[in-house]
Formats: structure tokens, C-alpha cells, sequence
């Protein structure tokens, strides 16, 4: 059963409010001045405060409502808070409101709608509790995985990302070739670099190779390298990619751009281990791990006759897919604090303006966005206007999209359960939400 404290020197107040909450199974507490309440909070398990604006009888100003909501924000931060104030109070209500209390009704209330504000703010409260439970149990995890495995780095603290980097290390254990998808600038040779690390290789060389920027005719000897005189040009002979690869790692950076004649040689040498430089007929063996990636449909490409589909197979013994940032929310501020981690923090609308920008060019666009950022910032913190982002395309005539369920709990629990800001970052009136969490079951009333 939620608890809830009323801070309210007036005693018909409190019985009033006692008798409302106990009809719909809310237990309450009632301290009748801010140091009790204040002490009530210190021993009690509170789900919500309500508290009054003034307390003493010759006093009309609300000061101390503003110095009671002041000291439960500095004790207990996360708790929300909701004004019981008369008009006269309303303009510092509204102050507070802008100061984080989640709330606040005018005295005196309707049942209804108290009870709809009392009941949506300890759902928020409930799932914020659980939200906290499983973003402890993913910090336990990914602190798991950094104290057992080299992870060169990497910077996440998304579940799909944590997913990835998790599978990377388990098959780090095996030779078998690995094949990572995603978009580009996802992070894709981050995780053939973890998979490298810890890895039997994990003290051979590493070597990438970049198969769409290779000539079509340089293939051959990038990758398998070339005697003198082999080619136009060739003075001396040269160890190719698989030859400095050998004892390690080599990863085939867009694979999918390998021409035909490249895959067919590339995919003897995984079968075999063996190949022979350009114009020789001495084969050499290595033993190389190979990791590719690509941003490209591989099967698309096998059914139009792009892809030989033997290679393919051969290379996708294990695949790691990789989601564009865009699918991993929770890495984006982690990210733009790590490329931002020398030089100015990022303001709260920064930081929102961040998580709501679809990120088309991936972590390799963030990592952009937050340098020109730090270049270009003349205020002591990174504003929306140093991010450089695209302007939200002007409104269209017809019909408003109206938020989803989902929007408005995330809306939500990036404002801490203060309607007023949630309202503001979905671009609508207090009323309004209201309106849509009613819609949407997220009352209780």
C-alpha cells in the first residue's frame, strides 16, 4: 500500500485528505508543521508529500511553503511533491512547479481530480522504483562484464548494446568467423576490437582493412599481397593483409564491397588458411581470425547475384547485430559525455535535445556534434543552439500526431514525474497531458 505524508497545519485538512486516501487504499501520514514533516520523512517510508504553502496564522506569503519544498528537494530529491495552496499562493505554487514539484491543487480541491493527480503520480513513482531496480541490475551487469573481459573502452549502457558487447566476448573464445552488421558509424570495429582482446589472439596484431575503399584491381594484392614486377608499379615485393594479420585479427571492414574475383580468393583462403601472393605460385599458410562487417543486406545482394552465397555462410558463422543509436537511447548521453568529457557539461535542454534527435550518421555524427559543440559553445555549458541539429520540420496542416502511450512515459520519466515539464517536452499544455494520460490509462482516478 502507497503512503502519503500531508505537511498541513489545519487538522480538518488532514482529516479530510485521511478519510479520501483510506476509501481508495492510500494510508496517510499528517504532520502539522515542516519540522515534523521534515522528521516524519527521516523515519517513514513516504511515497508522496502534500504540504500546505503557509503554517503560521499571521503569515499569507507562502516563504514557508517555498523553504519546506526547498528542504524535502535537498533530502530526498526524487520524491514528488504536491502544493496544497489557495489562489493567493498560486503565482509561488506555480514558482515551485517550475522548481520541480510535481504539482500542485488549489484549495479548496475537487476529490476527483486530487485523486487523479495523487494516483498518476504514485504510478510514476512505482515505475520510476523499478525503472531504478533495472538500470541497477544493467549497471551490475556491465560492471560484470569490465572487471572479466577487455572491453577496449567501450562506452554503453543500453541493453541492446550491453547485448552485443556480451555475445562479442563469449565468442571472443572460439576461431570461428564473425560477421557484424548495423549501420554505418554504429561501433562496428569496436566490437571487432573486443572480440580481438579477448581473444587466444588476443597478442597478435590486429590489422583492419577497408574493402570499399580498395581499388577493384588492388584487391588481389591488399589482401594477399604481391612479388616485384607482379603489377605496374610493383618494384619490390609486399606482405599483404593476411600476412600481417597472421598470429591475430583481420577485419573486413565493408565486406559487402568486395568484388567477385576478391571473394572468390578471399573465400579458399578462409577454408584452406593457405593462399600465394600475386604472381607467385608458392602458397603460404597463416593463421588469421577474420572479422567482417557491413552495413549492406548481404542476402539482397546473394539473391541479385552481387554476393557469392558460399562466402557468406563462411563468414557468417556467428553474426552480431549491431542497432543504429537511433534503437539504443541509453547510450547517447553516455556517449556525448565521453566525447565531451575535456571541455563544457551539456545543459538539461541539450542533453533532452540529444535523446530526441534521430542520429542518422550514428555514434560517429554524436561524436560530431558534441566536438563542434565544445568548439563553438560561448556559455559556460553546451545550449541546444551550439548542437548545430536540425531545426523540427514546421508543422504540417491536417492532423496532429498525437504522442503514443509510450512517448508520454518516456516524456514522463525524463521529468521526474513533473507534469508541467513533461507537458513542455511533448510540446503541449499541463491540461492537455492530462487529457492523453486519462486517454491512455496512466490515471488511477
Amino acid at each position: 500500500m502507497s503512503t502519503i505524508l500531508v505537511i498541513d497545519d489545519n487538522p480538518a485538512v488532514a482529516t479530510a485528505l485521511e478519510v479520501l486516501f483510506s476509501l481508495h487504499d492510500i494510508a496517510s501520514l499528517h504532520a502539522d508543521s515542516p519540522a515534523a514533516g521534515l522528521a516524519l520523512l527521516d523515519n517513514e517510508a513516504v511515497d508522496l508529500v502534500i504540504q500546505d504553502m503557509n503554517f503560521s496564522a499571521d503569515t499569507t506569503s507562502g516563504d514557508e511553503g517555498r523553504e519546506l519544498f526547498a528542504a524535502i528537494r535537498q533530502r530526498h530529491p526524487d520524491l514528488p511533491v504536491v502544493l496544497l495552496t489557495a489562489w493567493t499562493h498560486l503565482e509561488s505554487a506555480v514558482e515551485l512547479i517550475k522548481a520541480g514539484a510535481a504539482d500542485y491543487v488549489a484549495k479548496p480541491w475537487q476529490d476527483a481530480k486530487l485523486l487523479a493527480t495523487v494516483n498518476n503520480l504514485l504510478e510514476l513513482a512505482e515505475a520510476r522504483r523499478e525503472l531504478d531496480l533495472r538500470r541497477d541490475g544493467e549497471r551490475r551487469r556491465r560492471d560484470d562484464l569490465a572487471r572479466r573481459y577487455d572491453l577496449r573502452g567501450a562506452v554503453f549502457a543500453d541493453p541492446a548494446s550491453e547485448r552485443v558487447v556480451a555475445l562479442a566476448c563469449q565468442v571472443a573464445r572460439s576461431d570461428l568467423p564473425v560477421l557484424v552488421t548495423g549501420p554505418n558509424g554504429s561501433g562496428k570495429e569496436k566490437i571487432a576490437e573486443i572480440i580481438q582482446a579477448n581473444s587466444a589472439h588476443r597478442d597478435g596484431p590486429f590489422v583492419a582493412v577497408n574493402c570499399g575503399a580498395l581499388p577493384a584491381e588492388l584487391i588481389e594484392a591488399e589482401l594477399f599481397g604481391a612479388e616485384a614486377g607482379a603489377y605496374t608499379g610493383a618494384n619490390k615485393a609486399r606482405e599483404g593483409k593476411f600476412e600481417a594479420a597472421d598470429g591475430g585479427t583481420l577485419f573486413l571492414d565493408e565486406i559487402g564491397n568486395l568484388p567477385p574475383a576478391g571473394q572468390m580468393k578471399l573465400l579458399r583462403v578462409l577454408e584452406t588458411g593457405r593462399f600465394a601472393r600475386l604472381g607467385s605460385n608458392r602458397e603460404r599458410q597463416v593463421k588469421v581470425r577474420v572479422v567482417s562487417a557491413t552495413n549492406a543486406e548481404l542476402p539482397a545482394m546473394i539473391r541479385d547475384g552481387s554476393f557469392r552465397e558460399d562466402l557468406y555462410y563462411r563468414l557468417n558463422t556467428i553474426e552480431l547485430a549491431m542497432p543504429p543509436l537511433a534503437e539504443r537511447p541509453g547510450d547517447i548521453l553516455p556517449l556525448a559525455e565521453h566525447f565531451g568529457q575535456d571541455g563544457k557539461r551539456l545543459s538539461a535542454a541539450a542533453a533532452s535535445a540529444l535523446q530526441r534527435h534521430p542520429w542518422p550518421g550514428n555514434v560517429r555524427e554524436l561524436r560530431n556534434v558534441i566536438q563542434r559543440a565544445q568548439l563553438l559553445a560561448t556559455g559556460p555549458r553546451i545550449e541546444v543552439a551550439d548542437l548545430g541539429l536540425p531545426r523540427t520540420p514546421a508543422a504540417r496542416t491536417g492532423p496532429v500526431r498525437e504522442p503514443e502511450r509510450g512517448q508520454i512515459e518516456a516524456a514522463l520519466q525524463r521529468a521526474g514525474g513533473v507534469i508541467a515539464q513533461a507537458a513542455a517536452d511533448l510540446g503541449m499544455s499541463r491540461q492537455a497531458l492530462y487529457r492523453r494520460m486519462e486517454r491512455h490509462g496512466l490515471k488511477g482516478a
